[in-house]
């Protein structure tokens, strides 16, 4: 039943929404990855802006750091933006994000982290194509940002979108 081109569109965002994951350090986000790609889940990758594309340099998801009650509850920051055509945004068990943050400027300020698109603060739009497949547009409303949910950051974090883009 799988030979459709919607039907391999879900397992290839799912394929570039670990990219960042595999690529990372953050052994614990691997591990989740694959207790629910076990499980069936799928994967989606936040790159894409409506206004950006997949420019890389001009991200308006943005990290802002936490104030001393979300860091005394393990939070590290609040993100906020919005992403576009994002295909599996829908259901995604993890959503790879590409952000940057608001208190440090150039290369060192870009943060891949995961998001989970079932929590309160991750805001489903809608499905912005008329198919089968479900490509949607997500915002993160101050969503909370924990230091398991860090992929990689700086530098690291601009070769990974890179290096995903180009699988």
């Amino acid at each position: 039943g799988f030979y459709g081109l919607t039907y391999w569109y879900t397992e290839q965002v799912t394929i570039l929404g670990l990219g960042p994951v595999w690529q990372s350090e953050n052994k614990d986000a691997k591990l989740r990855a694959a207790d629910d790609l076990d499980a069936g889940e799928v994967m989606a990758f936040g790159l894409s802006e409506r206004e950006h594309g997949a420019d890389v340099y001009s991200t308006d998801m943005v990290l802002t750091p936490a104030g001393e009650e979300d860091v005394a509850n393990g939070i590290l920051y609040r993100a906020s933006g919005e992403k576009y055509y994002i295909g599996n945004g829908n259901v995604a068990g993890m959503v790879s994000v590409f952000s940057r943050r608001t208190d440090v400027d150039g290369p060192e300020g870009y943060v891949w982290f995961v998001a989970d698109s079932g929590h309160e603060n991750y805001e489903l739009i809608d499905n912005v194509v008329h198919g089968q497949m479900f490509v949607s547009t997500f915002r993160l409303n101050d969503y909370p940002v924990h230091e398991e949910d860090i992929l990689c950051t700086g530098p690291e974090a601009f070769s990974a979108a890179l290096n995903t883009v180009n699988v």
